[in-house]
């Protein structure tokens, strides 16, 4: 079964996290706090990180960063913070979900699911590469590239990709895209869509593509400049 890294400096959350998580049969492993967690990344290797924003000390935003530094894994944010705002920048850093304190184990562990799914979904097997101008998508290695240059991106961000490449002139509604790239349990606001559109954006920039055409009103679609 997946491996999953919890980390939260409050014992009650981590107790209550773990005994779910490994009801359902999962390996986890515990932290604290960044030093424990970074041990505990690099020792354990796991496929998932549930990542608490306010930690003492160095915070899950930062956390996210150097984890994510040493290898592409699927960050799940927890956080008591509940505004819209907070959840965008959980997302624009790198995470692929948000859950709010105090949150339902059901729910937690819907997206525990949801998250390692389209995680291992990026390995679509034997699959021949997707290419669309300038931009091809391996969707075996499951990954991006723009005029033969590697673009390194998230299972989320390349999900999305994939099933804007997938119709290139179609016209897709944040739903679309939502339960295109994340699944139909995937509950989400427009705008997550938005944050997670935003960073695939910017991750192309050096290139000069981009990627992505806003369709206002609408929703998105392959941009032209690939399209062809």
């Amino acid at each position: 079964m997946p491996k999953i890294l919890v980390v939260d400096d409050d014992d009650h959350i981590r107790q209550v996290v773990e005994y779910a998580l490994e009801k359902e049969s999962y390996s986890v492993v515990c932290a604290h706090d960044a030093v424990s967690a970074m041990t505990a990344f690099d020792a354990h290797v796991p496929d998932l990180v549930l990542l608490d924003i306010i930690m003492p000390g160095t915070d899950g935003l930062e956390l996210s960063r150097m984890l994510r530094s040493r290898r592409d894994v699927p960050i799940i944010f927890i956080s008591s913070k509940d505004e819209e705002i907070d959840r965008v920048v959980g997302l624009e850093v790198g995470g692929d979900d948000y859950v709010t304190k105090p949150f339902s184990v059901r729910e937690l562990l819907a997206r525990v699911r949801a998250v390692l799914r389209r995680s291992v979904n990026r390995a679509c097997g034997g699959e021949a590469p997707l290419a669309r101008g300038d931009l091809e998508l391996d969707l075996e290695g499951c990954r991006a590239r723009v005029c033969g240059e590697e673009v390194p991106l998230t299972a989320t961000e390349f999900r999305l990709l994939q099933v804007l490449a997938g119709a290139p002139g179609k016209v897709f509604t944040r739903d679309e895209l939502m339960t295109g790239a994340m699944g139909e349990e995937a509950v989400i606001s427009d705008r997550t869509i938005d944050s997670h559109i935003k960073r695939v954006r910017r991750k192309f920039e050096h290139s000069g593509v981009d990627p992505v055409e806003t369709v206002h009103g609408f929703g998105y679609r392959l941009s032209a400049c690939v399209r062809r």
